[in-house]
């Protein structure tokens, strides 16, 4: 899509008018370009390996080592091309792979959340959340709605911006103002929500295995909801903090389309929602209901096997098995809605969705074949150890130990992402060393991973790396024939700081109060 529509006329960085555009665009031109020289994920990482191997060889051939801080342990450096290196590589290929910690998860999530998908559910959430908004309160619910997005995964990205346009347009607003703010929210809200999907999955996977690298990793809480106080603190924050910039900032700067352009670019799309639907959205909300009520009281009730020792609840079966526990409620969900609006008519529907959804999965497992390999050489050959500790003293030294330095990260995330859009290749790079590095610092790999939350997500609206940005061009250019990237990345523009901003003082009110970020799951470690 983004090959397509980059090379349409006018659309690429270069066609926007004046100066401050052009000067715009030629920055973009250029992120473009080093983007564009990028190898695919997968070579990237592949690229990863051969040199790990050469240094961390190099560093086994002159007898490196690194003292672990904490411990009297002095862990050598092993080189994976030697003897030593071979035979454990060829031992452990594919347990590194089947046993990297987010591909069963990730798959599970998909399976269900698929189900969910195919069958409609999601989209008519989505339409009955809009549709359903007084004119007054539409941008701040199309906000919040957009900064659930990530539980659909892309699809949120094709979906929420046109609805949106349409919405705005049915409570006689500017559609335009719909269709952008839909498209930021989505993307710079991405990492936050109050669902959990397959998102989280990934990235706590990714966080599990980078804090094998350091023996005080052992036992640090990496399940699936460790961030989750904190992405739904900071959805509440960015729903409303869009819904202003939508409101206020945007919306009155905006030509209004001609009625024409407006009826022309609304061809197809709808948010109306049928009774059919309503009673399926009614069905499989009793159902989930239900379903809740029953996980809920069997894990309140006292003695329950679905508590921890000694009766804890944070520490229990329900927190290490809340993926199931996900799986079921979205798997219902989709079963319970489908058969009633009858996009499912048969048993075998269910499996084929499935299939359906893992199939669509299949670059993502082959990007974490090369993932899994590169991860593991760093925990096997102690480099990723010796490069966590090296990290660490030289923030020590320069004094950036505490939230400053969390905040200096963030900022580099959010550069690379400019280049770098895979959430997924860009945590497999750096959580290795940074998870680490900042464990030694004290700090938890639950308040990392949330730091990586934000600058992966503040940033995706305005890289032309991202090929959504040109599916947005194009319908804006539905009800503004004229529009140019220039134009529609100045209205962007717009979303960018104050998100970053917002998304940096919900984290700095979790570390100042040194509140858990997520069930278990504190700013510091023990």
């Amino acid at each position: 899509m983004q090959e397509s529509l980059a090379r349409s006329p006018g659309t690429g960085p270069g066609s926007g008018p004046g100066g401050g555009s052009r000067l715009l665009d030629r920055v973009l031109g250029g992120i473009e370009r080093a983007g564009n020289r990028l190898p695919h994920p997968f070579f990237l990482f592949c690229g990863l390996f051969v040199l790990l191997g050469a240094v961390s060889s190099v560093l086994a051939a002159i007898d490196a080592d690194v003292a672990v801080p904490g411990s009297d342990e002095v862990l050598e450096v092993k080189g994976l091309f030697t003897g030593e290196g071979l035979q454990w590589l060829l031992e452990n290929l594919i347990p590194n792979f089947t046993g990297f910690p987010s591909l069963g998860t990730v798959m599970l999530m998909m399976m269900a959340v698929g189900v969910a998908e195919r069958t409609g559910l999601l989209e008519t959430v989505v339409r009955a959340t809009i549709a359903r908004a007084p004119a007054r309160w539409l941008p701040y619910v199309v906000a919040f709605v957009a900064c659930q997005g990530h539980v659909m995964s892309d699809i949120s990205i094709l979906v929420i911006p046109p609805l949106a346009a349409l919405a705005f347009r049915s409570a006689g607003r500017n559609p335009v103002a719909g269709l952008i703010g839909g498209f930021a929210c989505t993307c710079a809200g991405y990492a936050a929500g109050f669902i959990v999907g397959s998102l989280d999955a990934l990235y706590v996977g990714i966080t599990e295995q980078a804090t094998a690298v350091l023996p005080i990793g052992e036992g640090a809480p990496t399940h699936i909801l460790v961030n989750y106080f904190f992405t739904a603190a900071a959805s509440a924050v960015l729903g409303a903090l869009g819904g202003f910039l939508i409101d206020r900032v945007l919306e009155p700067r905006l030509p209004q389309p001609d009625d024409e352009a407006a009826e022309l670019a609304s061809d197809g799309v709808t948010t109306e929602v049928t009774a059919i639907q309503k009673r399926g959205l009614a069905v499989t909300g009793i159902a989930l209901a239900v379903y809740a009520a029953v996980v809920l009281v069997g894990w309140l009730i006292p003695g329950s096997p679905l508590r921890g020792e000694g009766g804890a609840l944070v520490q229990s079966p329900v927190m290490s098995g809340i993926v199931p526990i996900l799986f079921v409620a979205f798997l219902l969900s989709g079963i319970v809605y489908g058969l009633t609006v009858r996009t499912l008519t048969k048993a075998e529907d269910v499996p084929k969705l499935m299939a359906e959804s893992v199939t669509s999965m299949s670059s993502y497992i082959v990007l974490i074949f090369a993932i899994a390999q590169v991860i593991a050489v760093f925990n096997w050959s102690n480099v990723g150890t010796l490069l966590a500790v090296k990290a660490a003293a030289l923030l020590e030294d320069i004094g950036l130990t505490g939230f400053t330095g969390i905040v200096l990260f963030v900022l580099l995330v959010t550069l690379l992402n400019l280049f770098i859009t895979s959430g997924s290749a860009l945590w497999s790079l750096m959580a290795p060393v940074f998870v680490p590095t900042f464990m030694l610092l004290g700090m938890e790999p639950a308040l990392t991973q949330a730091a990586f939350r934000i600058g992966d997500s503040a940033t995706q609206m305005i890289t032309p790396m991202n090929p959504y940005l040109f599916l947005t061009l194009a319908l804006l250019r539905r009800y503004e024939p004229s529009a140019q990237l220039g134009t529609l990345l100045s209205r962007l523009a717009i979303f960018v700081v104050p998100f970053l901003i917002a998304w940096l003082a919900v984290l700095g009110i979790f570390y100042g109060f040194d509140l858990p970020l997520g069930p278990g799951a504190d700013i510091h470690m023990p």
